[in-house]
């Protein structure tokens, strides 16, 4: 089991971590009060193979000191426990920003202490939390993205499955998806439509692939669209994306773009991501 707690300033973006391994997996309690961390660990120890990502917020809210966590680390130490806390912090400056612009308030200046001197506070508090720490992420200058890009690299042993590829196919007689990243039109390619025995079937058929692949046009631009997204997909996963989704149009959505989102489809899963392919119009008339 890999057992995170995440701690550190408030404003730092403790949150946006939580939420970030929870897309990655992770099973996340947010501000569970100190005392309790260790039975919650007996309990994810004793459900072998449910809980085997956890993740647990802990910081000031619990407490206007850390002695708790403090003495549930050394808890968790004698438990045999193996666990890992990621400490999130960022510049006085920086937190002082981000206070004022959403207008909330620092959980220690609630008795009329002053934001500057509250967020010093806190950092005196957390201060043998820190000592402690097995990572220390700064986020004063990191963008959501980048906070993202980091836990992936630290907490992820497939990165690239920390993003779904979705393809998809559909008809431009039925309106472009509007969910969708990239839009590829193969309206050009040549249409089983026209051939009477083709069209009541979809591109699924092996008769109608067949067919679409029967052209050299077909598998040179299929060998392009492939080699533009071996490029584009890892800098949409490095962005931050967590889905992507790759739309193919045809006229009606039922032969051409079916037979190759079908084969986007098998390719980007063949890299690794997790892919859904789904065929929005196929059943249209």
């Amino acid at each position: 089991m890999r057992f995170l707690i995440v701690t550190g300033q408030s404003g730092a973006g403790k949150s946006r971590t939580a939420s970030t391994l929870e897309d990655l997996g992770y099973y996340c309690v947010d501000n569970l009060p100190p005392e309790l961390i260790p039975q919650f660990a007996q309990i994810c120890l004793a459900t072998t193979g449910r809980f085997e990502r956890v993740a647990l917020v802990s910081d000031v809210r619990a407490g206007r000191t850390f002695d708790g966590l403090l003495s549930a680390l050394n808890e968790l130490d004698s438990m045999g426990c193996d666990y890992t806390i990621v400490y999130i912090e960022a510049s006085t400056e920086a937190i002082i920003k981000r206070y004022k612009e959403t207008r909330r308030s620092h959980p220690l200046s609630k008795d009329g202490t002053a934001l500057p001197e509250a967020v010093e506070k806190e950092k005196q508090l957390l201060s043998a939390v820190r000592a402690r720490s097995n990572f220390i992420i700064d986020t004063t200058d990191l963008s959501t993205a980048g906070l993202r890009s980091q836990l992936i690299r630290l907490f992820e042993d497939q990165p690239q499955r920390a993003m779904v590829v979705n393809v998809m196919s559909f008809g431009f007689k039925h309106g472009i998806p509007l969910e969708a990243d990239l839009v590829f039109d193969v309206r050009f390619l040549a249409n089983p439509y026209y051939i009477p025995e083709l069209r009541p079937k979809t591109g699924l058929a092996p008769e109608v692939r067949d067919f679409v692949f029967s052209y050299r046009q077909t598998t040179e631009y299929l060998q392009k669209l492939e080699d533009l997204l071996t490029y584009t997909i890892p800098l949409y996963y490095e962005e931050g994306k967590t889905s992507l989704v790759i739309a193919v149009g045809c006229t009606g959505g039922q032969h051409r773009s079916v037979a190759i989102a079908k084969e986007i489809g098998d390719f980007v899963a063949k890299r690794g991501y997790p892919t859904v392919v789904n065929h929005r119009d196929i059943n249209h008339g």
